[in-house]
């Protein structure tokens, strides 16, 4: 069997699993949610053995250790992951959920209601928490979907899916909701992207090349997601302790997601006093800068930061730098080097702030606060499916309400059109 013909299949047992999905109650995928998080717990030794070897492969390769540390699970990260699922079972169900409605003069009462969108594909890195988190926002929101990790996670993913699956055997949830799509060649991501008519959605998430890749080659509808260029902003009103406090926390605590930030912009009424502490105290976290002149004249041990520093997502220890004149200049550099994520102000000006936020054309504008919250889990939606990047749809983390579409209920008695 060809691997169009392999995903045309898993399609179409999704769409099968999808209508069956719909018409569940809320009771009813809360009690599947529940049962895979158990599941989870109780075979987290195998799918850690799973994983380890998959980590292993990797690092033999001479993968860097932030893609290791994307890639691993350990028994603490399974119990996270676990967490998830039951944080969304207590979350409200948006299926069915009235987004607006009225009754017009000739007595037609309109509803606009949520619905699922049906099947959704996802193609992912090597990030295996993806596996979950995706099964578990589908699953919740009514929706069936196919998962396509990378092949460096193939073992890991597959455990993960068929501990699911097995979970779903007791429950009204059909197991085909959740399904995972092989990832030994690249024709299984080409024939998911291009099965129109048979998936209703797909979601990429990882970095800059997969997400271009989709984009580009899917005929079916994609919601784009993850490319992550943040950007933190300090401002000439600054304090400026809270603002080393929120660009450290941006750019180290977990310098490999999408919402760590990337490149640090600083007044330059604030340059003279921020600098030598802020280069201090990335020297202490072995953070590598990329500088503008300011920046070099400041230290020694700070690269000329070029172009590529501008437009790139780091995902490590390492971040571009730039005295600005102005908090125009800070907002010119972002729109024309950002990737539309997180961006970041740090201001003790009202006016400011407001201007930083209708300015920044971005899914999510912090207001003296680390780029780290831009997070599904943070913001209360429980586990992400992905944090989108785009205007049309959803925009910024998307959790349960975004992956519905909806429909128009139009209830009448009897009236015909003149």
């Amino acid at each position: 069997m060809s691997a169009r013909e392999d995903v045309a299949a898993l399609a179409l047992r999704s769409r099968t699993a999808a209508m069956v999905l719909a018409g569940l109650t809320r009771t009813d995928k809360d009690a599947a949610l529940n049962a895979m998080a158990d599941a989870l717990l109780r075979n987290s030794a195998a799918i850690v053995a799973a994983n380890q070897l998959d980590v292993d492969a990797a690092r033999a390769t001479g993968a860097i250790d932030q893609y290791l540390d994307r890639l691993t699970l350990t028994a603490e990260r399974v119990k996270g992951i676990a967490e998830g699922l039951r944080q969304l079972v207590d979350l409200a169900d948006p299926i069915g959920e009235v987004v607006r409605g009225s009754t017009l003069a000739n007595g037609l009462e309109l509803r606009q209601i949520r619905v699922p969108f049906g099947v959704v594909g996802m193609v992912y890195e090597a990030r295996p928490n993806v596996t979950v988190d995706a099964a578990g926002i589908c699953l919740k929101s009514g929706n069936a979907v196919l998962l396509r990790g990378s092949s460096s996670a193939a073992k890991s993913n597959a455990m993960l899916v068929e501990t699911m699956r097995s979970a779903l055997r007791d429950t009204k949830v059909p197991q085909d909701a959740i399904q995972l799509v092989p990832s030994e060649d690249r024709e299984s991501v080409t024939a998911l992207l291009t099965a129109r008519g048979l998936v209703d959605l797909v979601i990429p998430r990882g970095g800059s090349g997969l997400i271009r890749m989709v984009v580009e080659e899917a005929t079916v509808p994609v919601i784009e997601t993850g490319v992550g260029n943040c950007h933190v902003y300090v401002d000439a009103d600054a304090d400026l302790d809270k603002a080393l406090a929120i660009v450290v926390n941006s750019k180290i605590q977990r310098p490999s997601v999408c919402n760590a930030a990337e490149t640090l912009l600083v007044h330059k009424a604030v340059a003279a006093e921020f600098l030598p502490k802020v280069l201090a105290a990335f020297k202490s976290e072995n953070v590598l800068v990329h500088g503008d002149e300011d920046f070099i004249a400041a230290s020694s041990e700070v690269r000329p930061a070029t172009d590529d520093d501008w437009a790139r997502e780091y995902e490590s220890l390492e971040i571009a730098a730039k005295v600005v004149s102005s908090l125009d200049e800070a907002v010119a550099h972002i729109r024309r080097w950002g990737s539309g994520h997180t961006e970041a102000i740090v201001t003790d000006s009202i006016s400011a702030a407001h201007k930083f936020v209708i300015s920044c054309d971005s899914a999510t504008v912090m207001v003296n606060a680390s780029t780290r919250f831009t997070d599904g889990e943070q913001f209360g939606f429980g586990a992400e499916i992905g944090i989108s990047t785009q205007k049309l749809h959803a925009r910024g983390p998307m959790g349960l309400p975004e992956m519905t579409s909806t429909t128009w209920v139009v209830t009448g008695d009897g009236q015909i059109r003149g």
